[in-house]
C-alpha cells in the first residue's frame, strides 16, 4: 500500500523531458530524493509543501529509487486550457481509477485529427516491429537500425509492463531526436500519440507516424517475481501476437548473458523463452548474433532449438555493432550493467534491430 510522507522542496536537481528531480527535507526528518510529473501535478519550486508516495523508495527497489510527488496542497496547477466538460480534447482515461488518472486524447477518437486516417487502418503492410521485453534494450535495438538504415523513421510503442508515464525514462528523453515518435499504449501515457490497445498503437505507428519500422517494449521498472509466469515482460509474446495479427513482420530481441548472477537469466533468459516459446502463438524471426563466445553460443543454441518448430532463428553477422552501440546516443545500462560488463546482452538487441533494417525494401 501507499506509504505516504510530507516535506518541503529545498532544491531541483536533473530535468529532462516531462520530469522534474527534487531534494525534499521530510517532515518528521530527514531528506529524500523525489520526482514530479508537473504535467500530473504541477511544476515544483524551492519552498513548495509536497505529499510524497514513499513506498518504492523505502523498500529500495531498483528503478524505484525515487519518492514520487503526489501533490502541491498548497499551490495546485490550474485547469488544462481545453474544456474537459465536453470529449472534444479527448477522453480517453489512462492509470485509470487511481487518483492520478490523466483524460487523454487517443489517437483514434472522433476528436483526433488522425480520426479518418485510423478508422480506416486496418493493415500494417508487413512493417518489421521488433519486440524486446525490457525497456534497457531500446537503445541498443535503435542502435542496431541505424547502424545499416540511419535515415530509418523509428516508432516506439511504450507497453503498460513497466513504468506507466513515458516521462519517467531518462532513456527516452535521450532518444526523442532519434525516433519518428512515441506511442504509450495501455494504460501507460505520455507519448506522443497515446492508444488504448497495442493494435491501435501499431496502426498509428504506421498510418500516423509514417514509420518505417518500430519497437515494442514495456518502460522501465519490470516487474518480475523470480517465477516463469510472472515477468511483466511475457506480455513480448503477445506483442508477436498483435503484430502478426495485423499484418506486420515480428523480429523478436532475445534477452542472452553470460553474466547474470541469476543461473535462469544467463543463455537465453527463461522468460524470452517463455514469451516465445509458450506465449506467441504466431511465428516470429527469433535473432541470434553471431560472435558469441563459444560456450554462450552452444548454450543459446540449445535453449533455442525447441522453438524452431514455430519460429525462424536467424543468425545475423554483428560486424561494426559495438561501434554503433558506443555510439548510441542514450547510455546502456540493463540491471545495473552497462555495454562492458553485458556485451552480449546488448549485442543481441542491436542485432534484432540489424535484422529488422535489412527487411525494408
Amino acid at each position: 500500500m501507499v506509504r505516504w510522507r510530507s516535506g518541503t522542496v529545498t532544491a531541483l536537481r536533473r530535468e529532462w523531458a516531462g520530469a522534474v528531480e527534487l531534494d525534499v527535507d521530510l517532515a518528521d526528518g530527514g531528506t529524500v530524493r523525489a520526482l514530479a510529473y508537473p504535467a500530473l501535478v504541477g511544476r515544483p519550486e524551492p519552498g513548495d509543501r509536497v505529499l510524497l508516495n514513499a513506498g518504492a523508495l523505502l523498500m529500495g527497489l531498483g528503478t524505484g529509487g525515487y519518492a514520487l510527488v503526489v501533490a502541491l496542497p498548497d499551490r495546485l496547477p490550474p485547469d488544462p486550457p481545453q474544456a474537459l466538460d465536453s470529449r472534444d480534447a479527448g477522453h480517453l482515461v489512462k492509470a485509470r481509477y487511481t487518483p492520478l488518472q490523466p483524460i487523454l486524447l487517443g489517437v483514434d477518437e472522433e476528436a483526433s485529427p488522425h480520426r479518418e486516417v485510423m478508422a480506416a487502418a486496418d493493415d500494417l503492410a508487413g512493417l518489421p516491429v521488433v519486440t524486446a521485453d525490457l525497456h534497457s534494450a531500446l537503445p541498443a535495438v535503435l542502435a542496431g537500425i541505424h547502424a545499416d538504415a540511419p535515415a530509418a523513421r523509428v516508432a516506439y510503442l511504450l507497453t503498460d509492463g513497466g513504468a506507466l508515464p513515458a516521462w519517467f525514462s531518462r532513456t527516452l528523453a535521450r532518444l526523442r531526436e532519434h525516433l519518428v515518435g512515441t506511442v504509450s499504449v495501455g494504460q501507460s501515457f505520455g507519448g506522443d500519440l497515446e492508444a488504448s490497445t497495442l493494435h491501435s498503437g501499431l496502426l498509428a505507428a504506421r498510418h500516423v507516424l509514417r514509420a518505417d519500422l518500430a519497437i515494442v517494449a514495456q518502460g522501465p521498472g519490470n516487474l518480475g517475481t523470480g517465477t516463469r509466469w510472472g515477468f511483466s515482460g511475457v506480455a513480448v509474446g503477445e506483442a508477436v501476437n498483435a503484430v502478426a495479427t495485423l499484418g506486420g513482420r515480428p523480429v523478436g530481441s532475445l534477452r542472452i548473458s553470460e553474466v547474470d548472477p541469476r543461473p535462469r537469466h544467463r543463455g537465453v533468459s527463461h522468460h524470452s523463452l517463455t514469451a516465445y516459446g509458450r506465449v506467441a502463438l504466431a511465428p516470429a524471426e527469433l535473432v541470434v548474433p553471431d560472435g558469441l563466445a563459444p560456450a554462450l553460443a552452444g548454450e543459446v543454441d540449445a535453449a533455442l532449438a525447441p522453438l524452431a518448430a514455430r519460429h525462424t532463428l536467424v543468425r545475423v553477422p554483428t560486424d561494426g555493432l559495438d561501434a554503433a552501440l558506443r555510439a548510441a546516443p542514450a547510455p546502456l545500462s540493463t540491471m545495473g550493467r552497462g555495454l562492458d560488463a553485458d556485451h552480449a546482452y546488448f549485442l543481441a538487441a542491436a542485432a534484432a534491430g540489424r535484422h529488422a533494417a535489412r527487411l525494408l525494401p
